[in-house]
């Protein structure tokens, strides 16, 4: 009788149709819990491995935050987190699985991806041709990034021999929810390079297995003279990075601009665009994603230690 029965319900489960049950799996609390239905059967297994399923699957179900990673290493949720139990087993978080791994430094850690550069002296080259590595830390993954081609810095219209490391920056780009879906190989990488007169970006796809170039002149960019000026003869500017939208934004406050340094990251174009009027200080911005394509800015104003108050636009 027990066998008889259980072969009914078994029946029964596999005759509901395959869109029921991806609806029944996207209601499950926890990856953990897919993962065990998709061992049950081999329909449940073909439709939880569905591309479509799981970009669905993602989107209502994000990661669990399982701490932070900085130059200064791995910083594990802690209690009463509910990921601090997971992130323990992290505690030992190193990159020992990339070749010569003391010799890479951190430079962004975005999507659960981290970018790496390997340090100057291991081939004595310039900049912009140091080794670069993006890894999946928690599966202990990498891919290796072509080097950057010499014909492309110097193809652009302004090139830059030697820019010195501290004008460099390297950074990842935000994936959107169709790439995020697309593999946990997909990235894109972005290097960029401040010169007295002119920007440079370099960007690399995954997908596509190759380097681009963008630049573009101070002087295209609707700055005046002594702006120019000013801006060379100082520290880089190509810090303090904001991201919506799919453009990256840099504010100038520290020349005493009101502008926004735009990198669209769809055409690899750089622009200028104001601020909004108000008190906007040196202590710098925040950008944000307000919804329906606006933009939300704060501003910071710190008087004392203790005393900070905030520009909304």
């Amino acid at each position: 009788m027990a066998t008889t029965t259980n072969k009914i319900m078994a029946s029964s489960v596999t005759d509901i149709p395959d869109h029921l049950l991806a609806e029944i799996f996207l209601r499950l609390p926890n990856p953990q819990d897919l993962v065990r239905a998709s061992a049950a059967c081999p329909t449940f297994r073909r439709i939880s491995t569905d591309r479509s399923f799981l970009r669905c699957f993602r989107r209502l179900h994000s990661p669990p935050i399982l701490g932070f990673l900085d130059r200064g290493g791995f910083h594990p949720a802690m209690p009463p987190h509910p990921s601090a139990p997971a992130a323990r087993a992290l505690a030992d978080f190193t990159f020992s699985f990339l070749p010569s791994h003391r010799r890479w430094t951190v430079q962004d850690v975005r999507d659960g991806r981290v970018l790496l550069a390997r340090n100057i002296g291991q081939h004595g080259q310039p900049p912009a041709f140091r080794d670069l590595a993006v890894c999946d830390p928690l599966h202990r993954r990498y891919v290796l990034l072509p080097p950057l081609p010499h014909g492309l810095a110097a193809s652009l219209e302004h090139p830059f021999p030697r820019v010195s490391e501290d004008r460099w920056k390297r950074f990842l780009v935000p994936l959107g929810e169709d790439e995020a879906a697309a593999g946990e190989t997909t990235f894109r990488v972005i290097l960029m390079a401040h010169r007295k007169t002119s920007l440079s970006a370099f960007y690399f796809s995954s997908s596509t297995d190759q380097w681009q170039a963008a630049s573009k002149g101070l002087n295209d960019l609707a700055l005046g003279k002594r702006d120019m000026v000013e801006m060379s003869s100082v520290q880089p500017y190509i810090h303090r990075r904001h991201y919506a939208y799919g453009c990256f934004y840099w504010d100038w406050l520290n020349f005493g601009m009101k502008k926004l340094l735009l990198l669209d990251t769809a055409t690899m174009e750089f622009s200028t665009a104001d601020l909004p009027p108000g008190k906007w200080s040196k202590q710098g911005i925040a950008i944000v994603e307000a919804g329906e394509g606006r933009l939300g800015m704060f501003g910071f104003h710190r008087e004392t230690a203790s005393d900070l108050s905030y520009t909304v636009a």
